[in-house]
């Protein structure tokens, strides 16, 4: 056991950000505030005693706790300002930031005058103003939503970490003052509006929502809906061709090359070259990743070091979660590094082991990267979609060969092209495009292309990123032990999710909506409908195990009052517009009711027992368990 401890030495720093970042996942996951003083000084404190100490299992703690007490000094540093309750048809003065383009419409970035960041959406074709312009516009404004029910979506505590205050729609706008900027967001817009092509706007300007919904369903039952979001895929190619355009080009320089490799200059104007291309793309979480990794990867090759590690990947989480530990909670951050994490360990760990016929290599290596990268993302796939898609091998396969060699290539030389007016490139990539799409149907319309899975409960999750590391970081010596630990704790995870309930019984914050269990296992709503609580539908229907998109079944409560009866508890759900008076006497006293949950703010002191407040679930077990929202980005009452 010592010569096995011994043999982990080279490898403790890999585990550096694993620690972190689930110190800032317990952070950002308790239901209330820890003092922010604490924290600070606790911060400053454990900077210096990782510095001093020299134990691993005590400089492990103190990472973890450096990653729980940094996440809280920076939410109270960024301080977005916060909306206090809805507004409608308000006037607000402002500066247009950005556009965001849809499929179906724009979505405005303002930053008003009094300091907020509001993103408005734009219906009805309207044509949006420029970025940069200066506007007056009538608009509806909401707070975003909290978390629907326990582990779900945070959408406040995103657009908090995203400094958005508000968002909305906007009814008119006047522009008061025109832009006079050549910024490159207005490049970003420029290049959108001459394209007019969603292959531009998401392959090259970063526009994730651009592509049409029916089509985003195909990628995504054929496994390569990452394509549309630009990571690793992309800057993999763009910095491959960067680098071979200007490596041809100072090799027939003869002044530069007798002096220094060619490679070096090479690799400075590709990286330059590369930098421009994540700052128009939108330089999204996922982007910055991806370009961390290339500098590295670039440096490494200037030196002549060895480029891909595992070090190299960590050092790019601890940048990223140092600019923001909010990014640990995002679909796109935990996707892309749980992707480049096992293609690096591929690259490691099996890569020796590889036919040394070259075509039987390519073959093996397109074959294992394509289901190493499937492997090591579909638990967090599975978490924050809820669909796992059976057939993303075969779509990889077949479907990324041709966005690389063909579609990809001709959307960068389009983009090019637009400024001399030739849009050939990008009509060849549409057609392509659609080749590839007739493909991908008859890919996602196979028998079972994908499959609803249940909810991976966070304690769940913590074991099987554990058992990836495990596998990724430990050093076996003559038994493959790393692999022993990762499957003990990968089968805990599956069983903690196998054994975890669901819960019979919904309500939102305000108790304007619930939802109960029906006999047919399916849910059945309070209202078929609910602009205020527009996704909380789908939510829960995750939760319980059905398919979203389908009608939400209501039921109609006899007198404004349902109850809900099971084995282990007994509820009454008043709705709105219920006479309370003698109704809530006899609740208070029939013993048969365990629970009250109403859409009034009921005062009745005789039964506060009975009667619950806030947003919260009801397991088959009759356990509650409360959605809090008390913590900075909520709406503080």
């Amino acid at each position: 056991m010592r010569e096995l401890w011994i043999n982990q030495s080279g490898n403790w720093f890999l585990w550096v950000p694993f620690l972190m970042a689930f110190g800032a996942g317990l952070y950002f996951n308790i239901a209330n505030e820890p003092n922010f003083t604490i924290c600070a000084i606790g911060m400053v404190a454990l900077i210096i005693l990782i510095a001093l100490c020299k134990r691993v299992f005590v400089r492990a703690i103190m990472l973890f706790l450096f990653g729980f007490c940094y996440a809280c000094v920076f939410t109270h540093i960024i301080n977005t300002p916060q909306l206090s309750h809805p507004v409608h048809g308000i006037s607000i003065n402002g500066t247009v930031k950005n556009i965001d383009y849809t499929a179906d419409k724009s979505r405005i970035y303002i930053k008003t005058d009094n300091g907020m960041n509001v993103r408005v959406s734009l219906q009805n074709n309207t044509p949006p103003p420029n970025i940069g312009d200066k506007i007056r516009a009538n608009v509806g404004l909401f707070h975003p939503d909290g978390a629907d029910a326990p582990e779900s979506f945070d959408y406040a505590r995103w657009a908090y970490f995203n400094g958005l205050t508000a968002t909305g729609y906007i009814n008119d706008f006047t522009i008061t003052s025109h832009a006079h900027n050549n910024s490159i967001s207005n490049l970003r817009d420029n290049l959108h509006r001459r394209a007019k092509s969603f292959l531009v706007d998401t392959l090259v300007l970063g526009y994730k929502n651009a592509v049409p919904d029916t089509d985003a369903e195909i990628w995504t039952a054929t496994g390569v809906g990452h394509v549309w979001s630009i990571s690793g895929f992309h800057i993999t190619l763009v910095s491959a061709w960067l680098f071979a355009i200007f490596y041809l080009l100072f090799r027939a320089i003869a002044p530069i090359t007798k002096r220094i490799p060619a490679r070096i200059p090479a690799l400075c104007c590709a990286w330059i070259g590369l930098l421009f291309y994540v700052i128009l793309s939108g330089a999204d979480v996922a982007t910055m990743r991806a370009f961390i990794m290339a500098t590295l990867v670039f440096v490494a090759f200037i030196l002549g070091r060895r480029a891909i590690s595992m070090r190299n990947v960590c050092i790019a989480f601890c940048v990223l979660f140092l600019m923001n530990p909010h990014f640990v909670m995002q679909p796109g951050f935990q996707l892309s590094f749980a992707a480049i994490f096992g293609l690096v360990w591929l690259w490691n760990d099996i890569r020796p082991k590889m036919p040394h016929n070259k075509i039987l290599k390519i073959i093996c290596t397109a074959v294992l990267t394509s289901v190493v990268a499937t492997m090591f993302t579909a638990p967090f796939v599975i978490t924050h979609f809820y669909d796992l898609p059976i057939y993303g091998l075969i779509g990889n396969l077949i479907l990324l060969p041709i966005f690389s060699i063909a579609i990809m290539p001709l959307v960068c030389l389009g983009t090019v092209t637009l400024f001399i007016g030739w849009m050939g490139p990008i009509n060849l990539a549409e057609y392509i495009y659609e080749i590839c799409m007739n493909i991908g149907t008859s890919i996602a319309t196979l028998p079972g292309a994908t499959i609803t899975m249940p909810h991976i409960p966070n304690t769940a999750m913590v074991f099987v990123i554990c058992a990836m590391a495990c596998i990724m970081f430990i050093r076996p010596i003559r038994i493959k032990i790393n692999y022993i630990f990762g499957i003990i704790l990968i089968c805990i995870g599956i069983c903690i999710t196998a054994l975890y309930p669901k819960p019979v019984f919904y309500v939102t914050n305000d108790h304007e909506l619930a939802a109960f269990v029906g006999e047919n296992g399916k849910l059945e709503f309070t209202k078929s409908r609910a602009s205020n609580h527009y996704f909380t539908f789908d939510t829960w229907k995750r939760l319980n195990g059905e398919p979203i998109g389908t009608k939400n079944n209501r039921r109609k409560p006899n007198d404004g009052v349902w109850i809900y009866e099971t084995p282990h508890f007994t509820l009454a759900y008043i709705q709105r517009f219920t006479p309370l008076s003698k109704k809530i006497v006899r609740m208070c006293r029939d013993e048969n009711t365990d629970f009250i949950v109403s859409y009034f703010d009921i005062d009745a002191p005789q039964c506060n027992q009975k009667i619950l407040r806030d947003g919260f679930v009801i397991y088959p077990s009759g356990k509650i368990r409360y959605v809090y929202h008390r913590r900075p980005w909520h709406i503080q009452h």
